[in-house]
């Protein structure tokens, strides 16, 4: 068996200028920042991940598990596929994956904005054009603006709720006035998808699925589909931004093709026989296990490593705390000490993979371990007493001896459990009135690992006598149900970046907790994360903000909200010898913006 590992180096950005410029920018520019100033010079020759020398044609063929009805990825409405909202639709602004938060010319070629931030212009290339070949004009930039930010998904609310005013300033400008004080709002509305107005004349654009295929600029058309079963996307050869800097050595392969799967099993054995090109795999075990197929073991099939940098996000079991039973502290930490980390852990991954210890772990913004100490606890000073306990004295996971009766955490969560007013009476955890605890534990079809993962606890609870029920549903209830808020417990993942901002709130502001389609998942409704948020937003300094988001990182964590599972600080690709990538990686490695989109197809 021979298997290929490729493990190649990152372009580590040089970062200067940490504290926000407040030198006259009024001025147009060909980037923004959130701190400082762009790391690419006005002439740069292409994003440094990308080769801009890589040949174009092939195609790569990926796989998901799941299904989707309806290709307009920018409503609430509807199963997409995920990466239609990244390679079939482009912004004003494109994002640089080796800068925290930076973007360059994309739909615009360049911007304007003020010392303080309370207005944004853009200018856009006259080179602009639809697919069908017509010219992107301020028109359907206001109009895309507009209707995403009161009938579009409601990730795009919250930005167009700050926006005053929307004008044009000539025949190919737009200029947003801020209502309110948002150092991020001229780089989140930067990133803004562009719609053709005239295509959505007459039709209800909250309502449309399979029968409209959004006409986008982007470098890529959905060219051909099957409900449910694959969609296609051809690179248009008349693209007009081939040779714009921010798209060179981008967008290589001719075909990109999404094939979609009952469950991760038959996807496996996809991507063993030939229909799938490359497979993202997370578990540590099968990867050095399984991966001994006969394409493997002739070279045409090879494995790479990609390293990175970035935060670990969220992945595990969310409580939902608008449920009584999770209301609780005491009951939640209690859980998270009954779920033996580390026996399931080498269970099922063999090789023990490291566990995510805070939301922002892995990364320059995680908390630092231990009380709080510095500007971090006199942010947190002012909620001391209403802050989850370890907050501020220090909160870390509990870890078990490894073996599976995990002595130590049943008897913790015992303890914990009648604290909070919970017995075992009969062999059954109940409270005071006899009503036993218990919960519904949800997860989708297919899901194979959450299930072995949920399996393992629900027998682990079982000591304590608490009996869960796991119950999995197709994707389309999945979608229905955690819109609503319709679980106890759910398996769910955030995923961080470098340049936590304005979707914070989406994620765990007080307000997102009662916000239908948001991911508040976990209803968390603090005081403390909202104004961590706010101090995040509004540092003055790079090194203001990492205060702030460590901060936050510490009450997230503390509020024992998730049960959370292992990271992969390696990215593990398998894919066809043919299909290459630079060997200078972005610091986000193997993240939105690197496969496919400086990947090439090469003989």
């Amino acid at each position: 068996m021979r298997n290929i590992c490729r493990v190649v180096t990152y372009a580590m950005p040089v970062i200067v200028g940490l504290a926000l410029s407040t030198a006259a920018i009024a001025e147009p520019r060909h980037g923004i920042a959130m701190y400082g100033d762009p790391q690419l010079p006005p002439d740069f020759v292409s994003l440094p991940y990308a080769n801009p020398e890589a040949p174009e044609g092939g195609r790569i063929v990926q796989g998901e598990v799941g299904s989707f009805d309806s290709l307009n990825p920018f409503i609430l409405k509807g199963r997409v596929p995920w990466q239609l909202r990244f390679l079939a639709v482009e912004s004003l602004l494109g994002r640089s994956y080796d800068e925290p938060f930076t973007l360059y010319g994309l739909l615009a070629e360049s911007v304007e904005t003020d010392p303080g931030r309370t207005w944004v212009e853009f200018t856009l290339n006259p080179a602009a054009r639809f697919s069908d070949g017509s010219p992107v004009t301020v028109e359907d930039v206001l109009w895309s603006y507009e209707t995403l930010g009161t009938v579009g998904h409601p990730r795009y609310h919250g930005a167009w709720a700050q926006v005053a005013s929307a004008e044009a300033t000539g025949a190919g400008s737009v200029r947003f006035t801020f209502s309110e004080e948002n150092d991020e709002l001229p780089l989140i509305l930067g990133l803004r998808p562009i719609l053709k107005k005239a295509q959505w004349e007459g039709i209800d654009f909250a309502e449309s699925g399979l029968d409209v295929i959004p006409i986008t600029s982007a470098p890529y058309v959905i060219d051909d589909f099957e409900a449910g079963r694959f969609v296609s996307l051809r690179r248009n050869p008349d693209y007009w931004g081939a040779d714009i800097p921010f798209r060179r050595g981008t967008n290589n392969l001719d075909e990109i093709r999404m094939e979609f799967f009952a469950d991760g099993t038959a996807m496996f054995e996809a991507f063993k026989g030939g229909l799938l090109t490359t497979m993202r795999e997370t578990n540590i075990q099968k990867w050095d296990t399984q991966y001994d197929f006969p394409a493997l073991q002739s070279g045409e099939v090879v494995k790479s490593l990609i390293p990175h940098q970035r935060p670990t996000g969220m992945t595990g079991l969310v409580m939902n705390t608008r449920r009584p039973v999770f209301q609780d502290w005491r009951v939640r930490e209690a859980l998270i000490s009954a779920f033996n980390f580390e026996f399931i852990n080498v269970t099922l991954n063999g090789e023990p993979a490291p566990r995510i210890t805070s939301y922002f772990s892995n990364s320059v913004l995680g908390m630092e371990p231990g009380p709080a100490s510095g500007r971090v606890a006199e942010l947190l000073a002012p909620f001391a007493d209403m802050l989850p306990p370890g907050a501020l004295d220090g909160y870390a996971l509990p870890v078990s001896d490894g073996s599976e009766r995990n002595r130590a955490g049943i008897a913790r969560a015992l303890d914990l459990l009648a604290e909070a007013g919970w017995t075992v009476q009969d062999g059954v955890m109940a409270d005071a009135d006899g009503q036993p605890l218990t919960f519904e534990i949800l997860l989708s079809q297919g899901a194979n690992e959450p299930q072995q993962i949920a399996d393992i606890y629900v027998a682990a609870l079982s000591r304590l006598g608490i009996t869960p029920t796991i119950t999995t549903v197709e994707p389309a209830q999945l979608k229905e149900r955690t819109t609503t808020y319709d679980f106890d417990m759910l398996w769910y993942v955030w995923g961080l970046s470098l340049s936590p901002g304005n979707e914070q709130y989406q994620y765990w502001g007080s307000e997102a907790a009662a916000i239908e389609g948001g991911r508040n998942m976990m209803g968390a409704e603090s005081p403390a994360i909202d104004a961590l948020i706010d101090a995040m937003l509004n540092a003055a300094s790079r090194e203001d903000y990492i205060t702030a988001v460590r901060a936050l990182d510490r009450v997230l964590i503390s509020g024992r909200y998730v049960i959370p599972i292992w990271h992969n600080p390696v990215s593990r690709l398998a894919h066809v010898r043919q299909l290459k990538y630079p060997e200078t990686l972005p610091i986000y490695g193997d993240w939105i913006g690197f496969q496919p989109d400086v990947w090439w197809y090469e003989d």
